[in-house]
């Protein structure tokens, strides 16, 4: 049997996984202001160049943050800076973007849910504000693109959960890049699926007007599982002819 060789730690690296385990538990607190470079030399008996090297890698991994003048601090979690960072590139390829549909229907099922629960009057008004601008896209493939996607940030919205609607968000921003053709070739070309698409709409929305949490769900199901067959159409035949 062979065994990889063991690389002993460098004295930052347990600087540093000293601080994270204090962040993660809690000990840490996000806003909470470290000890000085100086004092933390000295709690850990180690140089201060050690310390410095351990802060600059919890920095490079966003878990502290370094104020000139002030001193460093646990950074504060932001629900609306949660970025996806993956190329879109890649999910032009069937099964990545099987995989975007399957992340996107998961997590607005739920949305809608809990719209139907959580959801303002003024929330209603930007759904109907976005189902009246669809209704008017007429097969017209920006206008109906916009209103299609300011439908479900508002449903996303509704559900008065931030992380919830940053994370779709961020999905419908790379399903914008990543299926710009494939909307544009079957989504808004027929006068036909705007019409479907609107009354799929119109149906989520008249659930979570009634705050009928299983409706909203089963309507956001559906509508989201015919889109999906449309794109996988559309996929299916592009290989058919490669």
């Amino acid at each position: 049997m062979e065994f990889k060789q063991i690389r002993p730690k460098k004295i930052y690296e347990e600087i540093a996984e000293a601080l994270h385990e204090g962040i993660r538990s809690g000990a840490l607190k996000p806003g909470e202001k470290l000890a000085s470079v100086q004092q933390l030399a000295e709690n850990f008996q180690v140089s201060r160049s050690a310390v410095r090297e351990a802060l600059s890698a919890l920095k490079a991994k966003g878990l502290i943050e370094m104020r000139q003048g002030e001193g460093t601090y646990v950074k504060k979690f932001e629900a609306d800076q949660i970025m996806f960072s993956f190329p879109s590139a890649i999910l032009m390829k069937k099964k990545d973007v099987n995989h975007l549909l399957e992340v996107r229907r998961i997590m607005e099922v739920g949305a809608a849910a809990a719209a139907a629960n959580n959801r303002t009057n003024e929330d209603l008004q930007k759904m109907k504000q976005a189902l009246e601008e669809m209704k008017l896209a007429n097969g017209v493939e920006e206008l109906g693109e916009k209103s299609d996607l300011n439908f479900h940030l508002a449903v996303a919205a509704a559900s008065q959960n931030l992380l919830l609607m940053n994370l779709l968000l961020n999905v419908s921003d790379i399903m914008q890049e990543a299926m710009k053709e494939t909307r544009r070739l079957w989504l808004f070309s027929k006068q036909t699926t705007t019409e479907r698409l609107y009354e799929e709409h119109l149906i989520i929305y008249e659930a979570i007007v009634e705050k009928d949490e299983a409706k909203a769900s089963e309507a956001m199901l559906y509508h989201l599982q015919k889109v999906e067959a449309v794109l996988k159409k559309y996929f299916d035949e592009k290989e058919h002819k490669a």
